[in-house]
Order: structure tokens, then C-alpha cells, then sequence
């Protein structure tokens, strides 16, 4: 059997299986994510070493932005699913009366869910606990660049779940292709703009819901009344995590010319505080993810000034941190016009560029592409100005990526960075249908809403 009938046969299966309503029990939710958590916890150093073989993620590494964000969000579901799904009670208007009004949770059906590279577990497994705490099944496609990843999130897929209910299915643009050709309930899509276009026309076909979470390029703005320490610290964290190849890493710096200098010195003594003086030897700093990525991010290296940083190994992957000096070069409308500038960075290469009026940053920002996340170091009055004159995803104030973490937060893209949103409940949601349900008496009529419509003036009254 050829791949594309395979999947005709699976998504076909799954829709068998999703009409026998079986997956509408809470009782097989709770049970399906318990089975869930046993899995992950079974395979947790299976999936440490492939990590380490695909990206060089340290055990360390691997624990804090894998295993744990996912065994969290399993336990998140298992404490409140029961009070999710519970039917919502709304008001009814008193022209309605004697009805009763309430909102309830259903399933979407049968769920496409498409993972990255850079964090393959956890962009795979938290989308999925969303799908089985709504009820739903689930159809998963890894990606093929963290191949050793995929194949033990592969094995623990096929022990756990039935195929008519989870399943896995591997492969490349020719599987991705396959998949976005069938008419599925619902998408959930991590990965670039560019195929999130893709993805998002394939699914207009159906008129399938879906939720995008895309990237693009996020402002990390130091303005001069902030803690620069703190600053430096925290923006090296951020953007060496997974050596940047991460969605909400800091894509570009913007900062005050009057304390310029003094960040990037920060900077650079963070950086070597916490890789040592030789980046390539340190076992917590990650690998460029395919030679194709390697190649387009050292050709950034020539399109600024290196501040510090550049050194390069092909064989291994490798870019250290580099900090590239962009000045103030702009066209009319605020645009930057390198190609390190034009696209999404996702690497370890950070461009810096200084400002000394904090109005052009926002200019700037809003001129660009929404991004996915915005990072401002400065003070309660600076703070205020940013958050009213410009937009994002998401925001982190005096800090980097940890808004991510906090799983009270929804966490999502807005206009070309991403669409709807997950985590926590936002993951119940995001997989759920919301069904506006009104319960009419059978033993007393509101008879003045029929024709012939001589109580008009009474009803209006009563609206």
C-alpha cells in the first residue's frame, strides 16, 4: 500500500473510530493521558539521546524546554479537564423566558497535528495532550530533520495508542502533501510563515479550522533606564537557548546608544560565563540543525560589522553567538534592508541596532510584519509606551521567553506570526468546538413572537 493510501485509510479509520463517541468520555480522556504521561516518563532518556544526536540539546537543556513543559501541561489537563468540559451556564434575556441557555465542549473530530525541528517533543506532544483532552483523535507528523527524535516519539505512539485513534505517519513534502489533501476536522501547525501559508490553503479547500503557530522576527528593545545586568543576562539566555533556532527567540536587538556599550560588553562576559571562553566545546550550546540552515546563516555573517562572535565549523555545525553590528542604516520607510533583517533569523546571530529616540523603535516595529514576541528592558513609563504603540503575540517585559513557560498564559502569534491559541486551557479550547445550546419549556409558550404580530409594542418593551 502506496503512502497516499495509507493515510486515505488511516484518516478514514480515525473518523470510524471518532463516531462511536467513545473519545467523549472523560473517563478515556483522563485514562488515554495518564497513558501518556507513563510514556513519556518510559522513554525520557530514549528521548534525551535523540535529542542530543539531532541538535546537541543537553540533558540539561532537553529537560527544562522538552520533558518537563510537556509532563506539566499532561498533569495541567489531568488536574482540570472535569472542569473544562463541564457545561457553561449564560444568562438568557427575559424575552426568551421561561428557556435555559449554556455552552458545551464538543471534539472538532479528527485532528492534523504538523511539529517543527527545533523542538520536536514539545511541539509535538503538548499540541497532542490539547487534542486528547478535547476528545479528539489525532493524525501526527514530525518533522523529518530531527529524524532520531521522530523515530522514538514514533515507537512510543505505537505502543501506547491505538492507530484508529492516534497514530503517527513519517515522511516528507510528499507525506506533508498527502496529509493537507485530506479533509480533516481540524489543523494544528507549527513551523514558518511560508508553510503556514500553505497549510492555511489546503485547509480553506474544507473551510477546516486550524491553528498557525509561525514565527517571525522579534524586537528585543534595551532602552536606557533599565537594569543592564539583568538585561544582558537574560537576552544571551534567550537567544543561545537551542542556539536560537527557537520561535520566540529574540531576533534582533534594538538599543539605546547611550548604553550600547555597555550592554554588549554584558553581553559578551555572559556569554563566555556561561559557554567558556570556547563556545564549541561547551556540551550545553546546541548545533545548527541541517547543512541548508548552516549555509543561509553564515551568509548573514557578512552583512553587518561582527562585534564579537563568527567562528564557524561546517563539519560540526557550528556558529558561536555573534553579535552583528547593523549601525542605524535604514531606507525611508524604516525598513532594514540586509537579508538579515528580511526573514527570520533562527539561529545565534543577533543584529544590533542602535537607537536614540524610542518613538522610531515602535515606528520600526509596527512597519514589520507582526512578530511573534517582543522583549522591552526600561522602566514603568517606558513599558506603558511600548505596549500601546506596538503589537505582538506575546509579550515579556525585563525578561526573555519565560512568558512561554507560564501555562496561565495563552501563548500564539497574531496576523503573520501565528493564529489562535494554546496551552493550559487555551490547548482544551483550541481542539474544542463551542456549541451555543437553548433549552425551551414544553410547558409554557412565549406566544407573542408568532404572527400575527400584534403584540410588537410589548415586545418591544421587553427587549
Amino acid at each position: 500500500m502506496n503512502t497516499i493510501e495509507s493515510i486515505n485509510n488511516i484518516v478514514s479509520q480515525q473518523r470510524e473510530f471518532f463516531l462511536t463517541n467513545e473519545t467523549k468520555s472523560i473517563d478515556f480522556r483522563l485514562k488515554q493521558l495518564k497513558k501518556l504521561k507513563q510514556v513519556v516518563v518510559k522513554y525520557q532518556d530514549e528521548l534525551y539521546d535523540a535529542l542530543w544526536k539531532d541538535l546537541h540539546k543537553c540533558k540539561e537543556e532537553a529537560f527544562l524546554t522538552e520533558i518537563t513543559i510537556v509532563l506539566n501541561e499532561i498533569n495541567d489537563h489531568i488536574k482540570n479537564i472535569k472542569k473544562w468540559a463541564r457545561p457553561e451556564k449564560v444568562k438568557t434575556p427575559v424575552y426568551l423566558m421561561p428557556s435555559k441557555s449554556y455552552v458545551t465542549y464538543e471534539p472538532f473530530g479528527v485532528a492534523l497535528i504538523i511539529a517543527p525541528w527545533n523542538y520536536p517533543f514539545n511541539l509535538m506532544f503538548t499540541p497532542l495532550v490539547g487534542a486528547i483532552s478535547s476528545g479528539c483523535c489525532a493524525v501526527l507528523k514530525p518533522s523529518p530533520y530531527s529524524q532520531n527524535t521522530s523515530d522514538v516519539m514514533q515507537k512510543m505512539i505505537d505502543e501506547t495508542f491505538d492507530k484508529n485513534y492516534i497514530t503517527m505517519v513519517q515522511g516528507h513534502r510528499d507525506v506533508n502533501q498527502a496529509l493537507l489533501a485530506q479533509k480533516f476536522d481540524f489543523i494544528f501547525y507549527t513551523g514558518s510563515p511560508d508553510m503556514g501559508r500553505v497549510v492555511m490553503e489546503a485547509a480553506s479547500k474544507n473551510l477546516t479550522p486550524l491553528v498557525l503557530e509561525l514565527g517571525g522576527k522579534s524586537p528585543c528593545i534595551v532602552d536606557k533606564d533599565c537594569n543592564i545586568d539583568f538585561a544582558a543576562r537574560r537576552i544571551v539566555w534567550g537567544k543561545t537557548i537551542n542556539a536560537g533556532q527557537t520561535c520566540v527567540a529574540p531576533d534582533y536587538l534594538m538599543v539605546h546608544q547611550d548604553v550600547k556599550d555597555e550592554l554588549l560588553k554584558k553581553m559578551i562576559y555572559y556569554v563566555e560565563k556561561f559557554y567558556g571562553d570556547d563556545m564549541q566545546k561547551s556540551h550545553c550550546f546546541c548545533r545548527i540543525i541541517s547543512d541548508k540552515a548552516y549555509n543561509r546563516l553564515v551568509s548573514y555573517l557578512d552583512e553587518g560589522k561582527i562585534i564579537y562572535g563568527g567562528k564557524c565549523d561546517k563539519d560540526e555545525r557550528y556558529i558561536q553567538f555573534t553579535l552583528l553590528g547593523l549601525g542605524q542604516q535604514t531606507t525611508d520607510n524604516g525598513q532594514q534592508t540586509s537579508n538579515v533583517m528580511s526573514t527570520e533569523i533562527f539561529g545565534p546571530i543577533l543584529p544590533v541596532i542602535e537607537f536614540d529616540n524610542i518613538n522610531k523603535v515602535s515606528e520600526f516595529i509596527m512597519n514589520r510584519p507582526k512578530p511573534l514576541a517582543l522583549y522591552y528592558f526600561g522602566d514603568d513609563e517606558g513599558t506603558e509606551d511600548i505596549l500601546r504603540t506596538t503589537t505582538s503575540g506575546g509579550v515579556c517585559l525585563n525578561d526573555t521567553i519565560l512568558h512561554v513557560a507560564n501555562e496561565h498564559l495563552p501563548f500564539g502569534g497574531v496576523g503573520e506570526s501565528g493564529m489562535g491559541k494554546y496551552h493550559s486551557k487555551e490547548s482544551f479550547l483550541a481542539f474544542s468546538n463551542k456549541r451555543a445550546v437553548l433549552k425551551s419549556s414544553n410547558r409554557i409558550d412565549f406566544m407573542m413572537k408568532y404572527p400575527p404580530y400584534d403584540k410588537l409594542e410589548m415586545i418591544k418593551k421587553l427587549m
